[in-house]
């Protein structure tokens, strides 16, 4: 949970993971849709899913105990370097590096490393630089303490370089340049998109929704139907558009209901919902997907992403 995300952020999500998948057994027999739930915008849902997929591993190999071995570790879904070292070094006391964002900064700075940290040959260096500096006594509280000085003090803006533990070894303090480091390659304009969703209800008033496909940025989770709008596309047009290839139906879009803004890690969205009426055809999507006619109540019980949940709670009454 910590990949991308901030403790405070995740420590509530955390405990509640905790409570309903006490152990790997329970975690691996839990339906996917369920773990989506408990994950529901904590973001990255590619982390719930691999971590559903490495439970059942984990389950069927390894008798329900995570491997403590590099090479089976580092082949279970989801599991990266970070993650197979901070395992390995904090439950298992092995002097392995764990080099996340924060530990690529402070030693990017302690080094005043010239080369940038988002390309290959500078990752490797600072894994190589941390690997001198582990300990072979408890390696893993040395990986946490230095997590724990990359996210407190050795902050990217205005790091609080009187108060650090390492001050006097630090080359970039000592050069006056902490705030340059770590250097960091060009970063490309984020692109925006505009997203159009259909509320759809049937005679009974329930809601029209379709399950996103299983890979993807959110994969498995709930959706209304709709999608992105074409360069120059009006949002009629794409409505009527994306739903017919989504779920084969004829549409008439209506007013708008609600609008949403939204940031991914490589680009925005403007998701806009509109009132629809279902004119022609029976649902079904052209992937075999699942879709419902949805109640209020199981719209909040199902997955949904934050930008397509907070769609739900603006232009859905609750009652």
């Amino acid at each position: 949970m910590l990949q991308q995300t901030k403790v405070e952020t995740v420590i509530p999500y955390y405990r509640r993971f905790l409570e309903r998948f006490a152990t790997v057994q329970a975690l691996a027999s839990a339906p996917l849709t369920e773990v989506l739930k408990i994950w529901e915008n904590l973001g990255y849902y590619s982390r719930a899913r691999n971590l559903h997929k490495a439970a059942g591993l984990i389950a069927t190999l390894f008798a329900g105990r995570i491997p403590d071995h590099w090479e089976e570790l580092i082949r279970l879904p989801g599991i990266g370097k970070y993650t197979a070292g901070a395992i390995l070094s904090i439950a298992f006391g092995q002097a392995m590096p764990a080099v996340d964002g924060n530990v690529r900064r402070v030693i990017s700075r302690l080094y005043a490393m010239e080369e940038s940290i988002d390309d290959p040959p500078g990752q490797e260096k600072v894994e190589s630089l941390v690997r001198t500096l582990l300990p072979g006594q408890d390696p893993g509280r040395f990986n946490q303490a230095m997590m724990e000085l990359g996210a407190l003090l050795c902050i990217p803006k205005k790091p609080s370089c009187p108060g650090c533990p390492l001050g006097d070894l630090c080359r970039a303090h000592a050069l006056g340049r902490a705030e340059q480091f770590p250097v960091r390659r060009k970063r490309r304009a984020i692109p925006h998109k505009e997203v159009v969703a259909a509320i759809i209800r049937n005679k009974k008033g329930h809601i029209l929704i379709v399950q996103r496909p299983a890979n993807g940025l959110l994969g498995s989770l709930w959706k209304f139907p709709g999608g992105v709008l074409d360069p120059g596309e009006t949002p009629a047009d794409g409505l009527r558009r994306s739903i017919s290839e989504e779920m084969g139906i004829e549409i008439d879009a209506g007013p708008r209901l609600a609008v949403v803004r939204h940031a991914y890690t490589h680009f925005r969205i403007t998701l806009s919902s509109y009132a629809c009426i279902l004119l022609k055809g029976t649902p079904a999507t052209m992937e075999g997907r699942a879709w419902r006619w949805a109640t209020i109540r199981q719209l909040d019980e199902l997955p949904f992403s934050k930008a397509d949940r907070m769609i739900a709670r603006m232009a859905i009454p609750s009652g």
